[in-house]
């Protein structure tokens, strides 16, 4: 029997599939069917586990930022999906955290996207994200694949993550924000507004 979108999403918030998660499953994601707006993550952190609510920390901050976005709109699913490549947090590594865990990919991503044909944008961020979304267009670096954004906009976006982390890469790179960023928010700023 088909499954529908509220059906999925329930079974979703629901799973257990990795119950060995340092402290333990808690699916973070936000979908609606009318958006149009799509940003591909990585993972949750913990400030994001405990709250439940994604992209809830610093790295929201500054994606909201780059976006052009306040939070209520961020927040509004009948405007932006936040689609994670892992739900939960996965704990951390001798680095920071660790990678999204694989069986939400193998479990729920097709599924999940087959029922969200109407992505006008996509945010594609991290390695993770872009080796799911990106496929074979992907390069051997994310910075490889994030300089050849215009080869993928303006429905799709290969980006860094916005994590506190990555100050280093985003001053190597000015690039990015001096020429990316600008092209982006207009971008989003047309889907939001129905010019598209």
């Amino acid at each position: 029997m088909a499954q529908n979108l509220d059906t999925l999403l329930t079974d979703i918030r629901a799973c257990t599939v990795c119950k060995d998660l340092p402290m333990g499953p808690r699916p973070v994601l936000q979908v609606g069917k009318p958006a149009r707006i799509l940003i591909a993550g990585q993972a949750p952190g913990v400030r994001v586990h405990n709250t439940g609510i994604p992209f809830n920390d610093p790295s929201g901050e500054r994606l909201r930022a780059w976006m052009g976005v306040d939070r209520e709109t961020f927040y509004d699913p009948s405007k932006v999906n936040i689609v994670p490549m892992g739900f939960c947090y996965p704990g951390t590594g001798n680095s920071g955290d660790l990678p999204p865990r694989p069986e939400c990919r193998q479990t729920w991503h097709d599924r999940l996207f087959d029922m969200m044909p109407g992505q006008k944008v996509k945010l594609v961020i991290g390695q993770y994200a872009h080796d799911y979304h990106l496929g074979e267009g992907r390069e051997k670096t994310l910075t490889a694949t994030v300089q050849k954004w215009r080869e993928f906009a303006p429905e799709i976006f290969p980006m860094p993550h916005p994590s506190p982390r990555n100050i280093r890469w985003l001053k190597k790179n000015a690039w990015f924000e001096e020429e990316v960023i600008p092209v982006l928010q207009k971008r989003i700023q047309d889907v939001l507004s129905d010019k598209l």
